[in-house]
């Protein structure tokens, strides 16, 4: 499932313009899997408005989608673009966890 922002894509290197792609995996709608994407969301609205955009992988669903991003906990997000892709385990409940673990806190909005 996609869930778009608006804008446009950006310039290429780690600028504020830049678009990111970010892939949620989770196993159900579990409280936990809620939480994460809640937390992810309100990141993005709040760092990457209109840059952005979020893609949930509901691996009870599609199990055989863990293999291509090497999922082995959840929920985990992965951030596809911009490159290189980077992980993170959890809620994501700590935003300071979040922002260094996809490199976003070196992006000023």
């Amino acid at each position: 499932m996609k869930r778009p922002a608006g804008g446009q894509a950006g310039k290429t290197g780690k600028t504020a313009e830049e678009r990111w792609n970010l892939r949620l995996y989770v196993a159900g709608q579990t409280p936990r899997s809620l939480t994460a994407f809640a937390n992810l969301k309100r990141l993005c609205e709040e760092r990457l408005p209109g840059r952005y955009l979020i893609e949930v992988v509901d691996l009870v669903s599609h199990p055989q989608l863990a293999q291509s991003d090497q999922i082995i906990a959840l929920p985990t997000l992965v951030r596809k673009l911009p490159e290189p892709i980077k992980r993170v385990v959890g809620d994501l409940s700590n935003i300071e966890r979040v922002l260094v673990g996809i490199d976003l806190a070196a992006v000023e909005g």
